[in-house]
């Protein structure tokens, strides 16, 4: 038997913004727990439903303003929520 090299496989998700296709690591995911609570995911491993958007405001707006956030993670999404997400891709962008 040969020794064969497998290739790594990647995780590609895809952006509730603009609809792109990106490596999970590209992206900020937010989860919605279990418990109902809506988070931002720094490590991309809390337990919950998790919907992903990467690090432009122009998506986070256009996800906002559709709704395709909540929908991604089946419920309402507070302010709060909203402005954590921006105060992140300000940090994004600043780098």
């Amino acid at each position: 038997m040969k020794n064969m090299k497998t290739a790594k496989k990647t995780t590609n998700r895809t952006c509730c913004g603009c609809g792109q296709i990106f490596d999970k690591k590209e992206l900020i995911r937010v989860v919605r727990t279990p418990e109902g609570a809506v988070i931002l995911d720094s490590t991309g491993k809390a337990n919950g439903r998790g919907a992903y958007l990467c690090r432009k405001a122009e998506c986070l707006a256009k996800a906002r303003k559709t709704k395709r956030l909540a929908a991604s993670l089946k419920t309402m999404i507070e302010d709060s929520v909203y402005e954590a997400l921006e105060a992140r891709m300000e940090e994004y962008e600043r780098q």
